[in-house]
């Protein structure tokens, strides 16, 4: 049921809504209720669907988004064994949408300006699961009864191997100079080591270049950065659905920029097809749908390997996706995070970086950080690799106000130089233990029947839970949301990512074996309590996925 808001409710802006209609005379949008959040990636909690009041894009009668129901959980080479795929819709959704920065605000927090008022909601609105988490908190001695979090994408399987490197005694190095201001690029020897690590990482043609690394700490502030000196107001980024949902924070907080989003569908219609896959098509169509409603599009954002679907771009697609950015003068903002998480070797992960020509360096921007391919997120460090040093100045001088003590800057340096290290101890047994905790999950949910995507890639894998609803729509996902977290265990519900077919949950795997165990035992627990919608399918078949070229 929508609800007209009373005047003055507050509205929160940029990505957490598809455009609305252009509304009636007399008539005033449709507002959001602070009811229900959903934790999104990264310990962010953006709003989830049952909060959203703002019109969807109409669905079919019957389930909203049927599409295939999928288990792949192994590289592309290999088998897709029972697949089903639900009747195609009736009606085809829509293509795109964008985010609407507009908003009408409270007036209880006169003393902030719009722009404090906002960044004020999301903290009060929009984290909450994050923050009921943290008074919560599970602990094997201190709360066992505490909340398990299964939303949040961090690495918590290698602490063991970093604390011993970051202990030893290379790493506890003070002179003046990292006591003093820095380059606002970072320093000097840690962007000559950022360069080399690159290259050898990435596997580039040509040797990665000192000046045109920027270091900041994190990607999140790299992402408001480009978003802000890219962009100007108003102005949108396209990015594929579902998606990182905190990156719609990110590019508006500051920049005030918006998103503009290429809808994907997980329904499978060919055998070398994969669900949400996205391809030139649904690019093009997208941003000619966007620009038919006014909205300025100035990039592209890509995250390779992919959150939430743990998708791997192949080199071919990665030159399709950069040759559409060219012809339209797209910035590409490619980011990289998880790129040494991919524990499927099979996969043969590509870099944009390891690419023999760019269609467009000068607007091709990559970034990295230690966060995720390190399980330092809270270390927050992180890289812009850009050929444009317009760019790289511009969003250097933002680092006055994102950059690295002296101190964390060396310790970077030292790590990032240990090539020993990274790729005989820790890599190897990073992506085990990864492989080990992704195949227990796996295994969990197929005994309980879960359709779910994963590629062997990143922290997590994507569970289809529509059946458990009792109508296919956003505000019951929300209220399966809270189930799951009355029940003590957090996840992150598909609206968190602005996937447009709702029942979709993001389940981390990457932690303690006792603390999967418990978590997947109070998700048993909830869906155990809920009533299976059955829905009319096609005959189940094998599918043959092609294998990506490397």
């Amino acid at each position: 049921m929508q609800i007209e808001p009373p005047p003055q409710m507050l509205c929160v802006p940029a990505g957490l809504w598809l455009r609305p209609p252009k509304p009636k005379p007399g008539l005033s949008r449709q507002c959001l209720s602070s009811d229900l959040g959903c934790c999104g990636a990264e310990g962010l909690l953006l709003l989830c669907p049952a909060t959203l009041m703002f019109p969807l894009p109409q669905t079919p009668t019957g389930r909203p988004g049927s599409a295939s129901s999928q288990d792949m959980d192994s590289a592309y080479g290999d088998s897709l064994q029972g697949e089903c795929l639900r009747k195609p819709d009736r009606k085809q959704l829509k293509l795109y949408g964008v985010g609407d920065p507009v908003a009408m605000f409270s007036s209880d927090s006169s003393c902030l300006s719009s722009r404090g008022r906002v960044s004020k909601w999301f903290w009060d609105s929009a984290e909450e699961g994050y923050r009921t988490y943290h008074m919560d908190e599970y602990d094997e001695d201190k709360n066992p009864s505490g909340i398990i979090n299964l939303g949040t994408s961090e690495n918590k399987l290698c602490f063991d191997l970093l604390s011993r490197r970051l202990k030893q005694n290379d790493m506890l190095h003070v002179e003046p100079s990292l006591l003093q201001y820095p380059d606002w690029r970072g320093h000097l020897f840690l962007r000559e080591e950022v360069a080399k690590f690159l290259s050898f990482y990435c596997k580039s043609p040509a040797p990665m270049k000192p000046e045109n690394v920027v270091v900041l700490n994190g990607c999140a502030s790299l992402f408001s950065a480009l978003a802000t000196v890219l962009c100007e107001a108003g102005e949108a980024l396209l990015i594929p659905t579902p998606y990182y949902g905190a990156i719609t924070q990110h590019v508006y907080l500051y920049g005030n920029v918006r998103l503009a989003y290429v809808y994907l569908e997980s329904e499978v219609t060919g055998l070398n097809a994969r669900p949400f896959q996205l391809t030139v098509k649904k690019l093009e169509l997208a941003l000619q749908g966007v620009n038919s409603e006014g909205v300025k599009v100035k990039g592209l954002i890509l995250i390779n390997p992919q959150n939430p679907l743990g998708d791997i771009y192949s080199p071919e697609e990665l030159q399709e996706f950069l040759g559409f950015a060219m012809r339209h003068q797209l910035h590409v903002i490619m980011d990289e995070v998880y790129m040494l998480s991919v524990f499927e070797e099979s996969l043969g992960y590509r870099s944009v970086l390891s690419l023999e020509r760019l269609p467009d360096p000068q607007r091709t921007h990559v970034m990295w950080a230690t966060s995720k391919d390190f399980g330092m997120s809270g270390l927050r460090f992180g890289i812009l690799y850009t050929e444009n040093q317009h760019v790289a100045t511009a969003v250097a001088s933002l680092c006055r106000y994102h950059g690295l003590s002296g101190l964390v800057q060396h310790q970077m340096a030292q790590l990032l130089r240990d090539h020993d290290w990274i790729s005989q101890v820790y890599l190897p047994e990073n992506h085990a233990r990864l492989k080990a905790a992704h195949t227990y999950v796996s295994e969990e949910l197929r005994a309980l029947g879960i359709p779910f995507v994963s590629r062997g890639a990143g922290f997590f894998i994507w569970v289809d839970l529509r059946k458990y609803l009792r109508r296919g729509t956003f505000e019951e996902e929300g209220l399966l949301w809270r189930q799951f977290l009355d029940n003590k265990v957090l996840l992150s519900c598909g609206k968190t990512f602005e996937c447009k077919e709702p029942g979709w949950f993001r389940v981390v795997f990457s932690d303690k074996e006792n603390r999967l165990h418990l978590g997947m035992q109070r998700v048993r627990q909830v869906l155990a309590r809920q009533p299976q919608v059955v829905d009319e399918a096609s005959p189940c078949h094998t599918q043959e996925p092609s294998t990506q070229s490397v």
